[in-house]
């Protein structure tokens, strides 16, 4: 008797297993992350995955330079009015992977030619974004990643003076953009429910966090600048939206609905990091070292509450409404977070974190956390490698 129930659930498990695409041998092949204790990602391993990750951006880059487009529907896609929506869909998760590619040195000639393009292609599509209408303003986050693509340009060997200013000059346009897009509450979101010249539809913790963490580099790499009251606008609305806990309300308009799921410490999983990240990078005092340290805990601890919702189709459909999308969003700027602490705290982090991502890779060497048209497998393997990239010692 006991053998045939031993039967029957390993039959239900193949069934699974087949029923969900996948083979024995792929299932087995993804390890656990341990909850507790120490984690040593193996150096090698880390290179290959960050190689293979690469492998898979030059070979599926657009003739024209960019990654991904509007394809792919699935009859419940996010809201995107078209054309201005994909532009920006494009150009950000273009940024993405671009900076991704960037951040690993990858100095093979197959990669320096996609560089190329890529670069190319950007600078030329740049002054075309904008908002896609009134009622969304998904270009800032183009804005906001074309800022950290630019400045991971600058930033390798060998730019003469000439290029500098170059790049110089297309940061500082995406820093007016941004200014020009700022929320009239001080941050940064991507809806509006009135027209209005400024976008007054409330910002978001994480959407602000993105631009202000881009802001940062962008000034210290080439020196543009930004209104210091803005500056100090964008600032406030993250703190604002702070809770005690160092969790971050979704919005501007959650302040005052701390008890919402997505409000609370669970929801705000893949948020916190990027509020930590932009707010101790703008010289934040209260974001100290155990602040930082103790959300890198939770995420690495409670990861399998953020990972249910990697890859749903359906935004905001599971425990405490969490998205897909947050997954690799939130792993990189814990990866940022990382940095900012002193050398002598960051190597457990960076081994459990790469020890998280690598495990996650894809076989075709993408990482892809929501399905959005066909921009996703681009942003999630720039989010991927950018992380990992910071988890070498």
């Amino acid at each position: 008797m006991k053998r045939r129930i031993y039967s029957i659930g390993i039959s239900c498990i193949c069934l699974t297993v087949s029923f969900l695409g996948l083979d024995a041998q792929e299932v087995k092949r993804v390890p656990m992350v341990p909850l507790a204790g120490k984690v040593k990602m193996d150096a090698g391993a880390l290179e290959l995955s960050i190689k293979k990750g690469v492998d898979f951006l030059v070979k599926t880059q657009n003739k024209n330079g960019s990654w991904g487009g509007p394809t792919k529907t699935k009859g419940l896609n996010i809201y995107a009015p078209i054309p201005g929506a994909h532009h920006a869909f494009r150009i950000g998760s273009s940024c993405l992977a671009l900076t991704g590619i960037l951040d690993s040195g990858d100095q093979r000639p197959e990669v320096l030619a996609c560089i190329e393009k890529a670069e190319k292609w950007l600078l030329e599509e740049l002054p075309r974004l904008r908002r896609a209408d009134v009622t969304t303003t998904y270009n800032v986050w183009g804005h906001g990643y074309a800022l950290q693509s630019i400045s991971a340009l600058a930033s390798r060997d060998g730019v003469s003076a000439a290029k500098r200013e170059v790049y110089k000059k297309a940061a500082q346009a995406e820093i007016d953009a941004l200014v020009k897009y700022q929320d009239i509450d001080g941050g940064w979101g991507y809806y509006s429910r009135i027209a209005t010249r400024r976008p007054s539809g409330g910002s978001m913790s994480f959407t602000s966090a993105a631009v202000l963490v881009a802001v940062y580099d962008s000034k210290r790499v080439l020196g543009v600048s930004i209104p210091d009251k803005r500056l100090k606008l964008g600032i406030k609305s993250i703190q604002y939206q702070r809770n005690p806990d160092f969790s971050y309300s979704y919005a501007h308009e959650h302040k005052m609905r701390p008890r919402y799921p997505i409000n609370r410490p669970g929801g705000s999983l893949g948020r916190s990091q990027s509020g930590n990240a932009a707010l101790r990078l703008h010289n934040d005092a209260r974001v100290t070292d155990e602040v930082i340290v103790s959300w890198l805990d939770r995420l690495v601890k409670r990861n399998g509450w953020l990972d249910i919702g990697r890859k749903r189709p359906k935004p905001h459909k599971t425990h405490f409404a969490v998205s897909g999308y947050f997954y690799y969003f939130g792993h990189y700027y814990a990866a940022r977070c990382i940095e900012a602490l002193p050398v002598s705290k960051r190597s457990e982090w960076q081994d459990k974190l790469a020890r998280i991502i690598v495990d996650k890779q894809e076989r075709n060497g993408c990482w892809w956390d929501f399905p959005l048209y066909d921009y996703h497998q681009a942003y999630g393997s720039g989010f991927a490698l950018s992380t990992l990239v910071r988890c070498r010692k």
